[in-house]
């Protein structure tokens, strides 16, 4: 059936007595792809009835279907024409990971950050009724990011000028890890009564044995979001930000759904159903663990030790030395490697929800208490907190450790994943430390230096793994001074890495020796401070070359140019764009950041 589904108009037409195979076609056919390209399986697993049914009541691209984060709308695509498409997502030049408006009229806003659904869909709404337009707008969001604070913010803006949108909460009791705070809590007491569970299952069975059919099945759908309310009264939560509230659905019956959806559709006011879902559903494993399979990688690719846990297996070491040091994350425990400091220091663990603000300001107080917290985030999600950095830690000069993760490209999750801004952001901070490791070993260097240092720290690494010449062998480091690889008077030419870029600088520093031209090669390791005695001993140099995984505009290399007077500085890094999906050899061979590429390039300015 789904070969011949080129369009919701299409899925449509499909009867009833279909749609429970189709659903199963579709979790086989989103299954098969992500074996193979990587991406997310189970939140997309769990959503392929509420999609269905979405699509067969609303009448897309009229009706605005927006999906926040949007990492569960693979089912979305291939029911919007992109079936054979779908073959290529995540892949270089293929369909984006997320909802993109370039991609389909049907993707209505680019996502791939969490919470930000209902403030985009308040916006349009606005337009819509002043143009005197009618279409719906519906938003698919779920219980974590509704935890997010851009999307209380939006609520509260709804009850304030009470927009008709349709807010669809999916409800899986997960976000990527587990689910945190009061929010969750209000959920799961909606959802799991047991009252309301023995009331639901007696009235199912005595209905069933007095009919048959759909149309029991469409009442009883009704019925029990009736009886959910009466006898809870928790809907009250949502009916104080002015929704009409409906439900619990349950999330995998295609026929209660679509009922519920023509209820929403008719009410014309801020509704907002609530539907239960499975994360991971149909595959087995993925139920079983939908934490390790919310996101899989490409087949093929090779366990190695990865930057990631080589920072949350030696936060663990110092934390188990020092009481004083807390670990905080912003639902991304295993995403930042943190599962053993949990496991084995709950206590000191701390995971906030998506509130990365909330983190940052809730680590600056924990550091005036006395403690020293190591908040960490993925760079593209720190973007989020940019005020929290320089008002609440920087300027009150606290002794707060803050990791990104992910710094730099990160393939194939794309533009809105790929951490290349962070330098930008952070890099110009009064009474910021920030530094880069080359290797695992350093990263350990530093984050030793960071949890021992009375002020604010930044530690930025990339995806990927690390060679680690030995666990817990630190070497102490000097604030602001780069290590010299090698130096020698004679040599008036240098090339300074920074981080991970350390391997393509000895590969050109190789290259360029064979040629004749001898260079020193420098690794930064910090991107601000820097030492003066160090910068003074740059001015020797006639040329120097930096080289980073950052954009160039406004990166280490602009602020390093910006103190130097002498030497004529040439930077290489990544174009000030937005860069797609691909793995990351494709993407920086696509955007001239390859180490043959910088090269040449260095070559024909040495004219050699």
């Amino acid at each position: 059936m789904l070969e011949k589904i080129n369009s919701p108009e299409d899925l449509r037409q499909i009867e009833e007595k279909d749609l429970i195979p189709l659903c199963q076609e579709i979790r086989e056919y989103i299954e098969e792809v992500v074996k193979k390209n990587g991406g997310h399986l189970a939140s997309n697993l769990g959503a392929v009835e509420l999609t269905v049914a979405q699509h067969r009541i609303f009448n897309s691209p009229k009706d605005k279907i927006i999906f926040d984060v949007g990492h569960q709308s693979y089912t979305h695509k291939i029911l919007t024409g992109r079936y054979e498409a779908f073959k290529t997502i995540r892949q270089f030049k293929g369909l984006s990971g997320f909802p993109k408006r370039k991609e389909s009229s049907h993707d209505i806003l680019d996502t791939g950050h969490s919470s930000t659904s209902i403030s985009a869909a308040l916006g349009m709404a606005t337009v819509r009724d002043l143009k005197g337009e009618k279409y719906d707008i519906i938003v698919n969001i779920g219980d974590g990011a509704l935890s997010g604070g851009m999307a209380l913010e939006a609520l509260n803006h709804e009850g304030h000028i009470n927009k008709n949108i349709i807010i669809v909460l999916n409800d899986n009791e997960m976000s990527i890890s587990e689910p945190i705070g009061a929010i969750a809590k209000q959920l799961t007491k909606i959802s799991s009564g047991s009252y309301y569970r023995n009331m639901k299952y007696k009235l199912t069975s005595e209905l069933i044995k007095t009919s048959s059919g759909r149309y029991v099945r469409r009442g009883l759908s009704r019925v029990k979001g009736l009886i959910k309310y009466w006898l809870s009264s928790k809907g009250i939560f949502f009916e104080n930000f002015g929704f009409t509230y409906l439900g619990p659905y349950d999330g995998h019956d295609i026929i209660g759904l679509e009922e519920g959806f023509k209820i929403a559709k008719s009410i014309h006011q801020p509704t907002l159903i609530h539907v239960i879902t499975t994360k991971g559903k149909g595959v087995l494993h993925a139920e079983d663990d939908p934490e390790k399979y919310h996101g899989i990688a490409p087949a093929g690719n090779k366990k190695l030790k990865s930057f990631t846990n080589i920072f949350g297996e030696h936060l663990l070491r110092l934390a188990q030395k020092n009481e004083n040091i807390t670990a905080i994350t912003a639902a991304m425990c295993t995403g930042t490697g943190l599962e053993k400091f949990r496991e084995k220091l709950p206590d000191r663990f701390f995971d906030v929800s998506i509130a990365e603000q909330h983190g940052l300001t809730f680590a600056a107080g924990q550091a005036i208490a006395g403690f020293h917290p190591v908040i960490a985030i993925y760079s593209t999600f720190m973007q989020r907190g940019v005020d929290q950095v320089i008002h609440d830690i920087c300027m009150q000069n606290l002794p707060v450790t803050m990791v990104l993760d992910r710094a730099g490209l990160v393939g194939e999750d794309g533009e809105t994943h790929h951490g290349v801004f962070d330098i930008n952001l952070f890099g110009n901070i009064p009474n910021l430390i920030f530094m880069e490791p080359k290797d695992g070993n350093e990263l350990q260097d530093m984050l030793d230096y960071a949890v021992h240092f009375n002020g604010p720290v930044m530690i930025r690494f990339p995806k990927g793994n690390s060679y680690m010449e030995k666990d817990d062998q630190i070497q102490p480091i000097e604030l602001g001074k780069m290590e010299y690889i090698n130096q020698s008077e004679d040599n008036k030419i240098g090339i300074i890495s920074l981080g991970n870029e350390f391997i393509a600088a000895q590969y050109i520093k190789e290259h360029l020796e064979i040629k004749g031209i001898n260079v020193d090669l420098i690794n930064s390791r910090f991107i601000t401070p820097l030492n003066q005695d160090m910068l003074a001993s740059l001015e020797k140099y006639e040329k120097i070359f930096t080289i980073e995984n950052h954009v160039v505009l406004g990166g280490f290399g602009s602020l390093l140019k910006s103190q130097l007077q002498k030497p004529m500085v040439y930077c290489y890094g990544l174009p000030n764009e937005f860069i797609e999906h691909g793995s990351i050899s494709e993407l920086r061979h696509d955007v001239g950041f390859t180490k043959e590429r910088i090269l040449n390039n260095i070559e024909a300015i040495l004219n050699v």
